[in-house]
């Protein structure tokens, strides 16, 4: 299967991932709308959120896949196993401790990323209370993550990539059935996450069974049970997660501040920014974390083969697909922000403000969209390389540079403000990323891109006077009374003003095969 197929799968699972989410956020602003008590739930989500990005989706996997796909290239499967099992072992014991600390210390967890909360104990005990149930989630999706890594090495990315699909589907049962209920209808979220995440694991490790993982597995635990457990593959993992927790980290004290500055705001804010949020995780997901996924393991392997021409045309082809697909994404987030939101938010206890204030950050986000995306691209320009220090120092940077914009824009924008200030700080990391891989002649850029980039810029103009315009055709917030109508426009809207960025960039010469060979 070709690059492009693999993310192109990967991309159309995920988007049943994100459609289920949608529905998931849709029942979720129509339940509970925007108050003190979704925020809560915000903040206690939140941190396992943090710990399962840290620990899971982003320092573990970087440290992780390079050194496994180099051992699976070199000493084969068996090797492979072995060194799975070992990461295992390691992982689970270190998060049952951050569990267990986790809940112990609860109440000051919460009060670090929500100080703002301390003048309203009803919200603040709500926070502690959600943060010690869903605490365990960060186990089980991590483990889940792990797993997801070995059978991303083995080219297995289609389940992967399905497996947040049970999370939404835990959430939409959870909402629906327990809510009506529940004295504190809030707490079916809490369950809704433990029954996800028991979900995840158990599908993923049928997942490994599905390609053999388990063959020859006894063999292997004997050998385990003989062998140095801290061996050199190990510690070569070891040293390169150490730096890459510290990397990920920083974008993640950024969104603990972040968070702490919007609990000082207007009361909704962190709701207004969280429903934001989820609107962007479907272009970056279905683009940026596909491509990254299918591009880390393969980059990986090229560079333990000495393939370096491979490395730098795969960052090619990739910033390519990017900036074709993200550029009139961003355009088009930007100007349909408010339909986008009334279309999925505006139903229920979802107000007219909830509305405003979440187009708002909609907007602010969307800025960064092309940031956000390349970063997925071009972080694994590095950590196939097993090389963490550059993006470390780069994140120290882009963390100061966005609490430095926070300080300017939050006072002119409020909650806006902060995703004003992680849009631009994210295309500063993706510019300094893309420089300094051309700098070390990691990546070498083909002499079409600057042809390529004005016949996109040329696309991008004619997508957004047009978005610009249809987006004020209608008043979508009157059009809550006919919603089934009101989804019929945006959906008009939203056809056309894809079909209309594809035919001017066919008009003007952008050739589409070139863009899906890999």
């Amino acid at each position: 299967m070709t690059l492009f197929k693999s993310t192109l799968s990967i991309s159309l699972i995920t988007l049943v991932s994100r459609v289920s989410g949608l529905i998931r956020e849709m029942l979720f602003a129509s339940y509970f709308g925007a108050s003190s008590q979704t925020d809560a739930f915000f903040v206690a989500f939140r941190i396992p959120n943090l710990l399962r990005r840290l620990f899971a989706e982003g320092a573990l996997s970087q440290a992780f896949i390079p050194v496994l796909s180099e051992v699976k290239t070199r000493e084969g499967e068996s090797a492979c196993q072995l060194l799975s099992i070992k990461i295992f072992s390691i992982l689970f014991c270190l998060l049952l401790s951050i569990v267990i600390l986790g809940v112990i210390f609860a109440n000051y967890i919460v009060f670090a990323m929500s100080s703002g909360f301390q003048g309203d104990e009803t919200t603040q005990n709500l926070s502690v209370n959600l943060t010690k149930l869903m605490f365990p989630y960060i186990l089980f999706i991590s483990i889940s993550a792990l797993i997801s890594g070995i059978q991303n090495t083995f080219s297995e990315f289609k389940l992967p990539a399905f497996v947040p699909v049970l999370l939404n589907i835990a959430f939409i049962f959870s909402i629906v059935l327990l809510s009506p209920i529940l004295d504190e209808p809030i707490y079916c979220l809490a369950v809704a996450v433990i029954i996800g995440g028991i979900a995840q694991i158990t599908f993923q490790i049928w997942g490994l069974t599905r390609i053999g993982f388990f063959k020859g597995i006894g063999n292997n635990l004997i050998i385990l049970s003989r062998s140095n457990f801290i061996d050199e593959r190990v510690r070569k993992i070891v040293k390169i997660f150490i730096p890459a927790t510290f990397a990920v980290s920083i974008a993640q004290i950024s969104i603990v501040i972040n968070t702490n500055i919007a609990s000082r705001l207007e009361t909704g804010s962190i709701s207004w920014l969280s429903y934001a949020d989820r609107i962007m995780e479907f272009p970056t997901a279905m683009l940026g974390v596909a491509l990254g996924t299918v591009l880390l393991p393969n980059l990986a392997e090229a560079w333990s083969q000495g393939k370096d021409e491979r490395i730098s045309d795969l960052i090619d082809w990739g910033l390519k697909l990017v900036f074709f697909l993200t550029l009139p994404v961003s355009v088009i987030v930007y100007n349909l922000s408010v339909p986008l939101a009334s279309v999925i938010f505006h139903y229920g206890a979802f107000s007219n403000l909830d509305l405003e204030k979440s187009a708002t950050a909609i907007s602010a986000y969307s800025v960064g969209i092309i940031g956000l995306i390349s970063i997925k691209i071009l972080g694994p320009g590095f950590y196939a390389r097993q090389e963490i220090k550059i993006p470390v120092i780069v994140g120290v940077v882009t963390l100061v540079i966005t609490q430095f914009l926070n300080f300017i824009l939050v006072p002119i924008y409020q909650h806006a403000g902060l995703a004003y200030a992680v849009s631009i700080a994210a295309c500063f990391n993706a510019i300094v990323l893309l420089f300094i891989l051309i700098k070390k002649n990691i990546y070498r850029p083909c002499s079409s891109w600057f042809i390529f980039i004005i016949k996109i810029l040329i696309a991008c103009v004619v997508v957004h006077l047009f978005s610009a315009y249809t987006s004020e055709l209608f008043d979508w917030e009157s059009l809550r009374a006919h919603p089934i109508e009101r989804l019929c426009y945006f959906a008009l809207i939203l056809v056309t003003c894809v079909t209309v960025y594809a035919g001017v960039a066919k008009l003007i010469g952008i050739n589409f095969k070139n863009l899906i060979k890999s």
